[in-house]
C-alpha cells in the first residue's frame, strides 16, 4: 500500500485515483495523523506528499515530522511536497521572481526510474510560486523547465523523487507513467488492489464487527447506499434491515422498481415506508428553496428515526460513507481541502441514536463503488444510476410543491433519462434531467391556443461535481425531447436546454 500524506492539494484526491487505477491501495492522511509510530504500523510500501496551497516560508505550513526520511521508504514529492522535504533534508527554497503556473514542458535531463520509458521532452502542469534553488546533498537534477532549473530531481540511493509539477493531472501527458514506475519500479507494488479482494476482505471484517447483531441502513435507491447495503447483506444476510422513506418526490414508478430489483433479485429486508402525505402536507405553500431542503431532511429524520426505533436489538447504523468524505473531514486546514462543495451523507442522523457506525464502503471512490457493484452482479440500472439530490423532485419543481405539478415533471424527466440512454449518452454525462419551472407561457397546438408550463432541461458533465459544463448534446436528441415532452406530457407546451456551467451556475436549481 502507499500512503499520501495530504498538504491540502485540491488534488490530493486525483492523486488517490490515479494510485487506485494502477491496482495498487493508498489511504489520505493529515500530516498530523501520520505520525511516526503510525506509518510504522501502516507499513506502507511508498510514501507520496501532496501539493498544497501554502508557501514553505507561511507560519502555518504543514509539516509531517522529518523522521520519515530515515524509515527506509520510498518517498515522492510532488510540488510543495517536494519542497518539504528538499528543506527538511538541507537544500534551499526560495520565492520565485515569476509564479509558474498552467502547461510547461519537461526537459528530462538525468536518466532514472520514475522516466523510465518517457522521451524528452514532455509536456507537464505546473502550480507553483515559490522554487528550489539548492539541492540537499545526494541528490541531482533530473528535469527542468523554462522557467524552473530543478523542476525534478532525485536521490536514487534513498529512493527519494521529487517532481516540482504536477503528475496526477491529465494536462501532464506522461504523468500516469511516472506514478506508474513510483509505485511498481521503486516501491516494489503488486497489482492487489481489486474489487473481488476487497469483497472478500470486507464481508469478513464486517461479520467480525457486527457478529449476530443488526443492522439498520436507510436506503435512498442510490449507488452507494444500494452496494453499501448489498455488500452488507452479502456478509449478515437477513439481520440487514433497510428503511426506504417514500418522500412523494421520488422519479416514476421510482418504489415499484427498487422493489423488483433489490427485494425480488438480492432478497434484501426492506421496510418501505410511504411517509408522501407528511411530506407533501409540510410543503404545502412552502416556496424557499433552503425552506424545503431544510423541512424535507428534518421529516426524513423524524421518519427514519420512527422506524428505526421498531427494528428490535438493532446496535449498528450502515450508511453508504465514500472516501472523499473522510478524506474532507481529517484535511490539513481542518475541512475539505479546497473545494467549493461541500458532501451532505444521507440523513444527517441524530448523535443520540446511539447506533454505531457501520461504513463498509468509506474508503472507495465513486467509480470503485460503480466496479464493485459490478463485481457483485448487481442490476446495471442500479449500478449507474445518476447522482440524484436527497430532496429529489422537491427542488426540481421550482416555487410551490403540487402533486399535479410533480406528475408534470415525473412524465417530462422519464422522456429526458429514457432518450439520453437510446442515445447512448446515458453513461457519459454526469447528471440529466428535467425541471419544472413556475412560469407559464402562450403556444399553439391543434388550432388552439394554449398556457402551459416551460421544462428546463439539465445535462452536465462532471468528475466530481465539484465543478461542471454543460453537456454539448446533438440537436436532433434534444428536438426528440422537446418534441416528445411537448406532445406527450399534458400541461406542458415549451421546452429550454440549460447551457450554464457551473461555476457560475449550480447542477441543480434550487
Amino acid at each position: 500500500m502507499i500512503l499520501i500524506i495530504d498538504f491540502g492539494s485540491q488534488f490530493n484526491q486525483l492523486i488517490a485515483r490515479r494510485v487506485r487505477e494502477c491496482n495498487v491501495y493508498c489511504q489520505v492522511d493529515a500530516p498530523n495523523v501520520a505520525t511516526l509510530d503510525y506509518i510504522k504500523e501502516l507499513k506502507p510500501e511508498g510514501i507520496i506528499l501532496s501539493g498544497g496551497p501554502c508557501s514553505i516560508y507561511d507560519e502555518n505550513s504543514p509539516v509531517v515530522d522529518s523522521g520519515i526520511f530515515d524509515l527506509g521508504i520510498p518517498v515522492l514529492g510532488i510540488c510543495y511536497g517536494m519542497q518539504f522535504m528538499v528543506k527538511t533534508l538541507g537544500g534551499e527554497v526560495k520565492r520565485s521572481e515569476k509564479r509558474e503556473y498552467g502547461f510547461a514542458e519537461l526537459q528530462i535531463k538525468e536518466p532514472c526510474q520514475i522516466f523510465s520509458g518517457i522521451d524528452s521532452p514532455t509536456q507537464c502542469w505546473m502550480s507553483h510560486g515559490d522554487s528550489i534553488s539548492d539541492l540537499p546533498e545526494g541528490f541531482v537534477t533530473t528535469g527542468s523547465t523554462d522557467n524552473t532549473p530543478y523542476a525534478a530531481a532525485a536521490d536514487p540511493a534513498r529512493k527519494f523523487y521529487g517532481l516540482q509539477f504536477h503528475p496526477e493531472v491529465e494536462h501532464s501527458l506522461k504523468g500516469r507513467d511516472m506514478l506508474a514506475n513510483f509505485l511498481f519500479d521503486i516501491c516494489g507494488c503488486e497489482k492487489k488492489w481489486t474489487m473481488e479482494n476487497f469483497i472478500k476482505s470486507s464481508v469478513a471484517e464486517i461479520k467480525a464487527t457486527v457478529g449476530d447483531k443488526k443492522v439498520i441502513l436507510g436506503l435512498s435507491g442510490g449507488v452507494d447506499s444500494t452496494v453499501a447495503a448489498a455488500l452488507i447483506h452479502r456478509a449478515i444476510g437477513r439481520n440487514l434491515t433497510c428503511i426506504f422513506v417514500d418522500n412523494g418526490l421520488m422519479r416514476l414508478n421510482e418504489r415499484e422498481k427498487l422493489e423488483e430489483s433489490l427485494t425480488g433479485k438480492l432478497d434484501l429486508n426492506i421496510k418501505f415506508v410511504d411517509a408522501s402525505e407528511r411530506f407533501l402536507s409540510a410543503l404545502d405553500g412552502v416556496t424557499d428553496p433552503e425552506k424545503k431542503r431544510k423541512l424535507i431532511g428534518n421529516i426524513f429524520i423524524d421518519v427514519f428515526e420512527d422506524e428505526a426505533a421498531k427494528v428490535e436489538d438493532a446496535e449498528f447504523l450502515a450508511q453508504g460513507t465514500l472516501y472523499p468524505d473522510v478524506i474532507e473531514s481529517q484535511s490539513v486546514f481542518g475541512g475539505a481541502s479546497d473545494v467549493i462543495k461541500s458532501h451532505h451523507n444521507v440523513g444527517g442522523l441524530p448523535e443520540d441514536m446511539k447506533l454505531k457506525l457501520v461504513e463498509p464502503l468509506k474508503y472507495l471512490f465513486k467509480d470503485e463503488v460503480r466496479a464493485l457493484g459490478e463485481e457483485m452482479d448487481l442490476d446495471s440500472e442500479l449500478v449507474w444510476r445518476q447522482p440524484f439530490p436527497g430532496p429529489g423532485l422537491g427542488i426540481r419543481v421550482l416555487g410551490e410543491i403540487t402533486k399535479r405539478r410533480l406528475d408534470i415533471l415525473r412524465k417530462a424527466d422519464a422522456i429526458v433519462v429514457e432518450e439520453i440512454k437510446k442515445a447512448g449518452f446515458y453513461k457519459k454525462v454526469w447528471q440529466s434531467f428535467a425541471v419544472l419551472l413556475p412560469i407559464k407561457s402562450v403556444g399553439v397546438m391543434g388550432d388552439q391556443r394554449t398556457y402551459d408550463y416551460t421544462i428546463a432541461m439539465r445535462a452536465v458533465t462532471s468528475k466530481d461535481a465539484m465543478t461542471a459544463d454543460w453537456a454539448h448534446l446533438p440537436h436532433d436528441l434534444l428536438a426528440r425531447i422537446s418534441n416528445r415532452i411537448i406532445n406527450e406530457v399534458n400541461g406542458v407546451n415549451r421546452m429550454v436546454y440549460d447551457i450554464t456551467s457551473k461555476p457560475p451556475g449550480t447542477i441543480e436549481w434550487e
